[in-house]
């Protein structure tokens, strides 16, 4: 989720560890922190906000940000950073409008309060939506109804409330201001008014309708017609009521009515459902799953090869040959399930039962085409289905995952032919877990052998400076494969491994620069670490003793970690920071200029290097927006004798345009890219 919020908070220091803890959540954040209450109104007035976190303060009092928040006309939930429990504080936050509050100390306490927030915030949205959804969809409604065949009519307390041109053309009255406010027993002939009334009672006190209800009715003359009335929960202009419709009656045999109505809803090549009926058998199990009332198997079944078999019994046999297949298909299933034609050539299965019985059922169903031998006129031919299906239950109950995944699985199973693939919910649990165990395992292997690899990035001096500089970046081999850490390094934080990484890197990098200081060539290497470095002693240890192992200075590595990190973990980076300067290694920061304030942090990390944010780099010389923040961030680095790096850089124009604002080094593609040899050519 991206997250456009606003803190308000005399601290900056506070609001970059509200925004860091955010993020480091995997909680997109869009921040902004108004200094005075201009600021506030400003922000409030030009932009859309999601959330606002405010701290008790000077600045911008509370109230006056409740009273900004209210004006505004806005739905913003306002939550209050509060340091410690107090009764009297809470109890004035809610009355002054503030939503909910969070302990500032408590990290997990104020993730869970953004959350349920959100959350909540989103369902309001929604309900808004759908409240507007409904508004249009009732104006549709009422435009359709006036111009329906169909008699309608809206009835309140029995008295009519809205009636179309069919309908007043029906009782024969030319307009509805001469129906309006009459009763609608006054529509129904008199021998069948006691038993309206009685109706008419039972749906006041809030019975369910019944689906239909046969009277005489009469018309505006007296006339007097046999009709049939359904009925149907309503609402009008906001107002609930019921809807009618009148239908003339015609007499005839009900048993060739449920003949009429069954042939309406099977194929007629097949027998089966067709597949408008099966789609509705299919919603009605999706919304019972939904309500954990139950679980059910949706199989679709496609021949293999079917367009390869039709030009051998002919387009005339086709619906012959489809007949037969639904055949195999009903005499196997029975009338356990529901069965449909699905499309042109394909059949669906639906199942009610646990994953067991499903999967069963489709492997019987596979199993019977397999056996059986199809004759068609003169010809003969065996016929093998691919089956893909999906268990529906509460993890997967709404009718676009079901169709979905059934879909998915079919595709997977028809290209192995004669096999059958059903995804179950329940099992992803345990097959994402059995994947990260793998995960584990592997880098574990990795850091104990040779797994990991290092590949280089050149990093070009843009103010005339010989300097030899890489980038090492990891990669960790996998079936022959190179990953990049995106693809592992948030299950080795889960699992504690960053620090054993950082060492493996730090280490091998330390190695490498050792062999090209032997063969002649001095080289500086820049190497990424994350904050579990920063208070782990065998850091520490490894760079004292590989830097003094390979003859390397320790002015030729270069340690940085991101900004946000060095923020909410600044004591260890402190310390990190005084353990490693001894040794003449190089401190960076990357990521820079993401924060709210990123000067802020430089009173108390002081860095010899800075990376520029991507966001300012990526793209620079489309966005000419970030160039006088790149001059200012250039500037004040060098007043502090701070190299700055850019990274990203994809073009000629966007280089010039980074020396001209004051930049130090790029990398990039441009620049070159990275690689698992060092044969860049900086001269």
């Amino acid at each position: 989720m991206t997250v456009r919020l606003l803190i308000v908070d005399d601290s900056g220091e506070n609001a970059e560890t509200i925004v860091s803890t955010l993020r480091n959540s995997g909680i997109a954040v869009r921040p902004a922190r108004p200094q005075n209450s201009e600021e506030l109104a400003q922000v409030l007035g030009s932009q859309p906000i999601d959330l606002i976190l405010a701290a008790p303060g000077q600045s911008i009092p509370l109230l006056q940000v409740t009273q900004q928040i209210a004006a505004s006309g806005k739905d913003i939930p306002m939550i209050l950073l509060a340091e410690r429990l107090d009764e009297n504080e809470w109890v004035e936050a809610g009355a002054n409008g503030i939503r909910a509050i969070a302990l500032r100390h408590r990290p997990e306490h104020l993730l869970a309060v953004v959350r349920n927030e959100w959350t909540d915030l989103q369902a309001r949205r929604g309900l808004r939506r759908i409240e507007a959804q409904m508004r249009e969809t009732e104006r549709r409604c009422d435009a359709l109804i006036s111009s329906s065949r169909d008699p309608i009519a809206y009835i309140h307390e029995g008295m009519h409330i809205r009636a179309n041109e069919a309908y007043l053309e029906m009782f024969g009255y030319e307009a509805f201001d001469d129906v309006e406010g009459i009763s609608l027993l006054d529509m129904v002939a008199p021998q069948h008014v006691d038993g309206f009334k009685q109706l008419l009672k039972s749906l006041s006190r809030g019975d369910a309708p019944p689906p239909q209800y046969q009277v005489d009715a009469r018309n505006q003359d007296g006339a007097v017609f046999p009709a049939t009335m359904e009925f149907t929960q309503a609402s009008y202009e906001g107002e609930s009521c019921l809807q009618v419709v009148f239908r003339r009656r015609m007499e005839f045999d009900p048993e060739l009515a449920r003949e009429v109505e069954d042939l309406r809803q099977r194929d007629q090549v097949t027998g089966l459902l067709n597949r408008p009926t099966f789609m509705l058998h299919v919603e009605n199990a999706v919304a019972q799953a939904g309500r954990s009332e139950g679980q059910f198997g949706l199989l679709l079944i496609e021949p293999d090869h079917y367009a390869r078999l039709l030009p051998d019994i002919g387009l005339d046999s086709a619906d012959v040959l489809i007949g037969a297949l639904g055949q195999v298909l009903a005499d196997t299933v029975g009338d356990d399930a529901r069965l449909a034609r699905f499309g042109e050539h394909s059949f669906a299965v639906l199942t009610e039962g646990p994953y067991a019985h499903t999967v069963a059922l489709a492997d019987q169903i596979r199993e019977a085409y397999a056996a059986k031998v199809f004759s068609i006129g003169d010809r003969s031919a065996t016929v093998t289905v691919s089956i893909g299906g999906v268990q529906v239950g509460e993890k997967i109950a709404s009718i676009g995952q079901v169709l979905a995944r059934a879909t998915e699985c079919t595709h997977a199973a028809s290209e192995l032919g004669n096999t059958t693939r059903i995804f179950d919910p329940a099992a992803v649990d345990r097959v994402e877990e059995e994947r990260i165990q793998r995960w584990v395992a592997r880098i574990r292997e990795a850091l104990a052998g040779d797994g990991f690899q290092l590949h280089y990035q050149p990093v070009l001096n843009l103010q005339g400076e010989a300097l030899e500089l890489y980038e090492a970046y990891l990669r960790l081999e996998n079936n022959g494969e190179l990953l990049s850490p995106t693809a592992f390094l948030g299950i080795a934080e889960e699992h504690g491994l960053l620090a054993d990484i950082n060492r493996w890197v730090v280490a091998h990098a330390i190695g490498v620069l050792g062999e090209r200081e032997r063969a002649g060539h001095p080289t500086h290497m820049m190497v990424k670490v994350t904050p579990e470095s920063f208070n782990d002693p065998q850091m520490i240890a490894t760079l004292r003793r590989e830097l003094l192992a390979n003859g390397v200075p320790g002015e030729r590595l270069w340690l940085h970690a991101p900004e946000a990190k060095v923020f909410t973990h600044l004591r260890n980076a402190q310390q990190f920071l005084a353990e490693v300067a001894p040794l003449g290694c190089r401190i960076g920061l990357e990521q820079f200029g993401s924060g709210l304030d990123s000067f802020q942090l430089l009173a108390h990390f002081q860095p010899q290097f800075l990376k520029l944010d991507r966001d300012f780099t990526s793209d620079f010389a489309r966005t000419r927006e970030h160039s006088e923040k790149i001059s200012e961030i250039t500037a004040r680095a060098q007043s502090a004798n701070i190299r700055t790096i850019a990274e990203f850089v994809a073009d000629a124009n966007s280089m010039s345009l980074l020396f001209s604002a004051g930049v130090d080094y790029v990398q990039g593609e441009f620049v070159g890219p990275a690689g698992p040899l060092m044969n860049f050519d900086f001269a």
